[in-house]
């Protein structure tokens, strides 16, 4: 088997490539972590928004059937006293 001799400038520059390679996995290992926790606590805000949303709505609408409630008893008062008038002879 013969043997080849290879040119150290190309071997330099393979060697550096590699160095490379294996000297950025930290950095974007530790950015794709960040980024996915970024998107993690933006989902989290963007619910508990959407919560604050709909439990305001919820306390509208109680409030609106309490109101309407009460209103109702004054009606149902009057409605009644006069039956009582009406129902005497």
């Amino acid at each position: 088997m013969p043997t080849t001799t290879t040119n150290s400038q190309v071997t330099d520059g393979v060697t550096q490539a590699n160095v490379k390679v294996v000297a950025e996995a930290p950095a974007i290992a530790i950015g794709n972590l960040m980024q996915s926790m970024a998107h993690s606590m933006s989902m989290s805000f963007e619910n508990a928004t959407a919560i604050q949303q709909q439990t305001c709505l919820t306390m509208q609408a109680a409030t609106t059937q309490g109101v309407m409630a009460l209103y109702s008893i004054d009606t149902v008062a009057i409605a009644a006293a006069f039956k009582e008038r009406i129902d005497q002879p």
